[in-house]
């Protein structure tokens, strides 16, 4: 009897991004292998995976967002914990799998993280990570200039803010309610390679995830209407990678 798996996230692009996830770990890892999901914010990957059956730890430095994971988790295989990478290295552990999804952009020094995680990931493990192109539709057209209105405290980011305020955001998503939720790092695609060979790993499979969907005013648009996701989703995969919105990737252990 084949078991229907319902998913949190409501977007084509993000059920994108969590389905080359499970398939990267179903071809990798037994159904019961240790699972450490780092930056696991409000837990939708660990919880998605402890459902395949993966016996899965989700981590984050931020309360709030454990928290919130802890709120929502109600399987045994899946537990949530405050505390950082270098902890669980400093104890021992060691995982089959990894998953470090749209975390090393909010990092000033991804290195160190990656020098952790290779300690944490047993020889034959695998490292999946995820990352936005920093040299994407959304990164250029969106994060960057958002940054830089920000830090000047010019009179169009203040707009922004009053309308952002009078639509209800409030600045957290479906997978994280962290306080800070910033950009500092911003990867091509040769960059993720230079980061993986940098710190013992290589990548052994790359995937897309959208095209212009995020990007204002198409995200308006795009957001009420799932067929148009699904076709960006589609177009990503046929464009080039500079043009995709995001990377997938799979890494091993170099040596």
């Amino acid at each position: 009897m084949t078991t229907t798996i319902t998913y949190e996230y409501d977007r084509i692009a993000d059920r994108k991004r969590l389905d080359f996830i499970s398939n990267a770990l179903q071809r990798k890892a037994q159904p019961a292998a240790r699972v450490l999901d780092v930056g696991c914010g409000n837990g939708v990957i660990s919880r998605h995976l402890g459902k395949l059956g993966f016996n899965v730890l989700g981590i984050d430095v931020s309360e709030a967002t454990i928290a919130r994971a802890r709120a929502l988790n109600t399987q045994p295989n899946v537990r949530f914990d405050v505390i950082s990478a270098e902890k669980l290295v400093a104890q021992g552990d060691c995982f089959d799998a990894i998953i470090c999804s749209e975390v090393l952009e909010h990092l000033q020094d991804p290195s160190s993280l990656l020098k952790v995680l290779y300690q944490s990931l047993k020889q034959d493990g695998v490292l999946i990570v995820t990352v936005p192109n920093g040299s994407g539709p959304r990164e250029l057209f969106v994060t960057r200039p958002v940054l830089a209105m920000r830090e000047k405290n010019s009179w169009p980011w203040r707009m922004v803010v009053s309308v952002k305020k009078a639509l209800g955001y409030t600045g957290t998503t479906v997978q994280s309610a962290a306080d800070n939720l910033d950009h500092v790092q911003f990867f091509n695609k040769s960059d993720l390679e230079n980061l993986s060979t940098q710190n013992k790993f290589r990548i052994v499979r790359f995937g897309k995830a959208n095209f212009i969907e995020d990007v204002f005013p198409f995200s308006f648009v795009a957001k009420k209407v799932r067929a148009l996701q699904w076709l960006d989703c589609k177009i990503a995969d046929a464009l080039p990678y500079r043009f995709t919105g995001g990377f997938f990737s799979v890494w091993e252990k170099a040596n």
